[in-house]
């Protein structure tokens, strides 16, 4: 009889799921979800052309497991609002009521299931951040993709945009090294629950959180 407490053998578990259990699973449910929410993904697809015009979605390249880039896409929560000189406003500026109805509810992040289906996420992991952020990751700050970036992660039901950079940081990377189905049914548990609080939803003053520059610097700008 194999003994639980056996390091090699817990290795192996961990390894099964990570790498198989894990996968197939986001793919059964990310599938199912997809059809059975078919009508509000038409529904928000109508809203968000009437209110912020097209394109609905939006897209933008994000680092996933290994460092590897995909493009993520989400429902637009902002306008494409300029200043005198041709360039974007500050995020807050740009971020309508609409918009941010649609991330307080989280619905702005239904289209990832699509990412979630192609293999680029998983349901739980560390969120995928801004291609620009990978140099300025410390050597422990990087194992953060050495999974799969998820919907929802461990830092997210820890205070999601109200805690700093390098706590979130550390929370992925101990997601990282601890990843297993019953932490995943957990952070599930408490995703439900900080969604329906609306918990954590931005940092004061930000329409999420403030630039991450590198530990050491401050974290944000």
């Amino acid at each position: 009889m194999v003994n639980p407490n056996n390091t090699l053998y817990n290795c192996f578990m961990k390894r099964l799921y990570a790498n198989c259990i894990k996968r197939l699973l986001d793919f059964i449910f990310s599938l199912l979800l997809i059809i059975v929410l078919s009508p509000l993904f038409a529904v928000l697809a109508v809203l968000v052309a009437a209110k912020l015009g097209r394109p609905v979605l939006f897209r933008q390249e994000r680092p996933g497991k290994n460092a590897k880039i995909f493009t993520i896409c989400k429902f637009r929560t902002m306008t494409d609002g300029r200043d005198k000189n041709g360039e974007l406003l500050p995020d807050a500026d740009r971020l309508t009521d609409f918009g941010k109805k649609l991330r307080r509810t989280s619905l702005d992040e239904l289209p990832e299931l699509f990412n979630i289906i192609r293999g680029d996420m998983s349901f739980i992991g560390p969120r995928p951040l801004l291609v620009k952020y990978l140099p300025r990751y410390n050597e422990t700050q990087a194992r953060r993709h050495d999974v799969r970036p998820g919907l929802t992660g461990l830092a997210q039901v820890n205070g999601r945009n109200t805690i700093s950079w390098e706590q979130k940081f550390e929370y992925d990377v101990r997601y990282a090294d601890r990843i297993s189905f019953g932490l995943d049914a957990g952070i599930f548990g408490k995703t439900i629950t900080a969604v329906l609080k609306r918990e954590g939803i931005s940092q004061e003053g930000e329409a999420t959180m403030g630039e991450f520059i590198g530990t050491g610097c401050g974290g944000i700008k």
